[in-house]
């Protein structure tokens, strides 16, 4: 991904993705702006956008596929596979109630040794944890070669999943999301002073 590609996704995000408002977020805490990877991820220029962001981030790593956790990871997941990038899975927070009554869905079997793990945002890194918990216990061969968010909060995942011996790395930081935010909304207003 060059340099344009990246401040197209960037944009994107900032457009489609970031919204002010108080909001709770699934950690519990309270926020002021929320970060949604979805709604950019399920657009049509943004999920290839995403999924070559995720492709340079994993690099020249071997993995056996991606998977994260659901509902963050799943448009991405679908961008990765649907590129020809990666097979991938999918880790439910609660077995399918019918059926095989699977934690994990999709393409990461007793055969494959390592995986990246992604997710759309990440604040606490609790539900990340979560869901490397639910893999390790199905799958505990499995090594996590690296865990990938499009965007970190820095409100402590990078140091919590340390704690564990995970390292996040992040496509973007909500920092630069709202300062590319603040360029828009200055640009725009030199616009309308000069009309």
């Amino acid at each position: 991904m060059n340099q344009s590609e990246r401040n197209r996704l960037l944009r994107m995000l900032v457009k489609h993705s970031l919204s002010f408002a108080p909001v709770t977020l699934s950690s519990g805490k309270s926020s002021n702006y929320y970060v949604d990877g979805k709604m950019t991820a399920t657009t049509p220029e943004g999920a290839p956008l995403i999924a070559d962001a995720i492709k340079d981030a994993i690099n020249a790593e071997l993995v056996d596929s991606v998977g994260g956790i659901t509902m963050g990871a799943d448009p991405m997941l679908g961008a990765l596979s649907g590129k020809g990038y990666f097979r991938t899975f999918i880790v439910r927070k609660e077995a399918k109630p019918h059926g095989k009554s699977k934690y994990i869905e999709g393409q990461l079997n007793k055969d494959d040794k390592r995986v990246v793990f992604i997710d759309d945002v990440a604040t606490t890194g609790g539900s990340i944890l979560r869901g490397l918990e639910v893999l390790r216990r199905e799958y505990p061969h499995i090594e996590i070669v690296k865990v990938i968010v499009l965007v970190d909060r820095e409100e402590g995942a990078k140091e919590n999943l340390k704690k564990h011996g995970y390292v996040l790395e992040s496509i973007f930081t909500s920092k630069e999301l709202i300062e590319e935010k603040k360029k828009q909304e200055e640009a725009s207003s030199r616009c309308k002073k000069a009309a």
